[in-house]
């Protein structure tokens, strides 16, 4: 079995919502991809940190994180970084989809989450990566 992780990026300014993500989300969101590292964020520059390092693979931002949202963020992020990382919003509302759609995110989740669609969006998106499969 490999030992190749995916290292996925959680930011809220709230370390419950951090919490809530990662809970629902899991270790490993689908048993052919490599299993996840997280790296939990509260501030802005730490975002932007990790990603112009290159060292993250995917980014989940709290669309209601203060006082920058992950919406907001998510669309200066697509605006201004070449070979941007696929971003996850989740947003509290349902009706909040067309704003993560302006936000140009990869894909949605919307609280509560449920960690069978929460787990399978970021499959879905970690897919898409072309990143090594875990064969095992």
């Amino acid at each position: 079995m490999s030992t190749q992780t995916t290292k996925i990026l959680v930011f809220s300014h709230r370390p419950e919502v951090r919490e809530t993500i990662i809970t629902a989300v899991g270790r490993r969101p689908a048993p052919d991809l490599a299993r996840v590292e997280y790296v939990e964020v509260g501030a802005i520059a730490d975002v932007l940190y990790e990603v112009d390092n290159g060292t993250v693979d995917l980014l989940i931002l709290d669309g209601e994180a203060q006082p920058t949202g992950g919406m907001g963020l998510s669309r200066q992020l697509k605006d201004e970084i070449t070979n941007c990382p696929p971003i996850v919003v989740a947003v509290r509302r349902k009706d909040d989809r067309w704003l993560a759609t302006w936000s140009q995110a990869d894909a949605v989740l919307v609280h509560p989450l449920d960690p069978l669609a929460a787990a399978e969006t970021v499959a879905e998106v970690l897919r898409g990566l072309a990143l090594p499969v875990v064969k095992g």
